[in-house]
């Protein structure tokens, strides 16, 4: 699932490679291991310089903190056993304060993305609208509000199992990424509901953006032949000058949508 930490296809599983007799034998004739403590505390030692390093990147605060600590363990110049221990504990503390922060972000990432299409979810997408929208409010931008659903995702599902139904749902995320601009909040709602939240002074027109739409996602499923990709397409408009809600735009732009789906079934994307 691809981002920008965006979502990805899967790919195709990885061919077993066959192995020959001779590595047969070497694999199967069991043997003693010796374990050398010093190799063995090199790569410990190694392991956690490569993510110090990887981490230092991601954090700004942390890469601070880590510098301060090295700079004291700098001014530590005696050698005595104290101010060496002193040293050591303060480079383990850091390194476990690292360590512990990549974890907090990946529980973050896991709570507001979808993980499917690696979109936002339910949660992150109303947080993140609701707060956009009182951005908009008060520098009078308008915006516009895409809502999206997979059309016959449950015949997909029954005809061809939901391996293929999650397939649909990551090919309609890569389009919608495709389409929109990193700027713009795009979330899987639930099963095959899509949102996304655009600015609409710097958005292409609507009928624009919506042609840009279905060409990307005849694209992301050009390889399956077995049944037509298609969405369904409501579309809202934020006005600051009137004191609409987020639940105010949802609602619209999901009438527009299911509206359009019930009178022209077949379209690709049905304009409001």
């Amino acid at each position: 699932m691809m981002s920008q930490g965006r979502s990805q296809f899967r790919g195709s599983p990885l061919r077993t490679k066959q192995k020959s007799p001779a590595l047969a034998k070497v694999i199967a004739r069991p043997r003693l291991i010796s374990v050398n403590m010093n190799d063995r505390t090199r790569a410990i030692d190694s392991f956690d310089d490569a993510l110090s390093s990887s981490l230092l990147t991601r954090d700004k605060v942390l890469a601070g903190v880590l510098h301060e600590v090295e700079e004291i363990s700098k001014s530590l110049k005696s050698a005595t056993p104290d101010t060496l221990a002193l040293s050591k504990t303060l480079e383990k503390a850091v390194l476990g304060a690292l360590k512990q922060s990549i974890l907090n972000n990946e529980l973050r990432s896991l709570a507001l993305t979808d993980d499917l299409t690696c979109l936002y979810n339910r949660r992150a997408f109303l947080a993140s609208a609701t707060q956009q929208l009182k951005v908009a409010r008060r520098k009078g931008q308008r915006l516009l509000l895409f809502f999206a659903d997979v059309d016959n995702l449950k015949d997909i599902n029954d005809s061809y199992r939901h391996h293929e139904g999650d397939l649909a749902l990551i090919r309609t995320a890569y389009a919608l990424e495709e389409t929109f601009r990193d700027s713009d909040i795009l979330a899987r709602l639930g099963g095959d509901e899509f949102a996304v939240l655009a600015l609409e002074a710097s958005s292409p027109n609507q009928e624009v953006i919506l042609h840009r739409l279905e060409q990307n996602l005849r694209r992301s499923s050009a390889d399956e032949s077995r049944y037509p990709l298609t969405l369904s397409v409501g579309v809202a408009r934020f006005d600051p000058k009137y004191s609409f809600s987020l639940g105010d735009l949802l609602s619209q732009a999901d009438h527009a949508m299911y509206e359009k789906k019930r009178t022209q079934p077949r379209f690709f994307a049905h304009r409001t």
